[in-house]
């Protein structure tokens, strides 16, 4: 085999490698999204723009200010938490949005019995574990890019009405955005690929 035969050889195996990764990272959102638990949760509004992706919709949830109390491994006289893993319970409340139940430093001690599921997150930066503290919680669903023009208009109605976010959960508690809904509208939904 010539240098050159080798070379084209050693390029389209690279090639084939990275298309690969590629696809498997996208297959993996797309069974999430396919296959994972469905919760609803309410957003709190934040500021929307990025100057290379566009208008997005930056999205708080009332899980993202994680109550100490609810933390059901941390130690006895402990005063402070690091960052780090979280997994915290959900449980579909009477108006529809799920809201969080229990916690555990790094992974829950169990799967989630029916009617309620598991979301894994990060907790930022330390907190103190004073009664009524609570932990920022990160669960890598942030922001949901909707059409140009549109972020903004979205950012003040939710402010002054209450928008959700259908999330799907892996049984690992990995976290997906499906859909930004408005009430019982859904207002953009996410597609597989």
């Amino acid at each position: 085999m010539t240098r050159g035969a080798r070379l084209i050889l050693a390029a389209t195996a690279v090639a084939l490698l990275q298309v690969g990764f590629l696809g498997w990272i996208i297959a993996g959102r797309a069974a999430i999204l396919r296959n994972g638990t469905e919760v609803l949760l309410q957003v709190k509004p934040i500021d929307p723009r990025d100057l290379l992706r566009g208008d997005y919709v930056a999205l708080g949830y009332d899980i993202s200010d994680l109550p100490v109390s609810l933390i059901a491994n941390l130690a006895a006289g402990s005063t402070y938490i690091g960052e780090g893993p979280v997994t915290v319970r959900l449980k579909k409340s009477d108006a529809g949005y799920w809201h969080a139940v229990s916690a555990w430093l790094g992974k829950a001690p169990h799967a989630a019995p029916d009617g309620e599921a598991d979301i894994a997150g990060n907790v930022l930066g330390g907190s103190n574990t004073e009664p009524g503290s609570t932990v920022r919680v990160d669960y890598g669903i942030g922001r949901f890019y909707v059409p140009e023009g549109e972020g903004l208009a979205i950012q003040n109605d939710i402010r002054v009405r209450p928008f959700g976010i259908r999330v799907a959960l892996a049984q690992d508690g990995r976290a997906q955005i499906k859909a930004l809904v408005d009430g019982d509208r859904t207002l953009f939904e996410e597609p597989l690929y």
